[in-house]
């Protein structure tokens, strides 16, 4: 009985590959955060906005992507980068800011989308609440 279970145990470690279980990280997918600051604001704000791939490896399938900020007020934006082809080793960007006026009160939902060759690989969403300020044409209407 123990030898069969130490050879089922066996078994299972060689399927694992070397470094056993820590070898999931490999080729692992990096998480993408999203922050906006400030979080809740009287018309008009700037709102200012990090996307930040957090773990993962630095492969070419994160390397260089498109970024597009859908801002929930009817805009949208998006950032093409040209960066030169990628060598292995090379370090992917992790971080990207933008900032974008909000003119009228609301909640709003603002999404950024990362891609790479059209292919969406990463998605997030952080909400924004304006009050409306003074001089907001939102305010008159209520």
């Amino acid at each position: 009985m123990k030898r069969s279970v130490l050879v089922a145990l066996a078994a299972s470690l060689a399927a694992a590959g070397p470094g056993g279980a820590g070898n999931e990280a490999k080729g692992k997918k990096p998480r993408l955060e999203l922050r906006v600051v400030p979080r809740m604001a009287f018309s008009p704000v700037t709102a200012f906005l990090t996307a930040e791939l957090t773990g993962g490896d630095d492969v070419e399938e994160y390397y260089c992507p498109e970024l597009e900020w859908d801002w929930d007020d009817g805009g949208k934006s998006v950032r093409e980068a040209d960066c030169p082809p990628f060598e292995p080793g090379t370090k992917i960007q992790r971080r990207f800011t933008a900032e974008h006026e909000y003119k009228r009160a609301g909640a709003y939902n603002i999404k950024v989308t990362l891609r790479r060759t059209d292919r969406p690989f990463a998605a997030q969403t952080v909400r924004l609440t304006v009050r409306p300020g003074l001089g907001d044409p939102t305010r008159e209407m209520n």
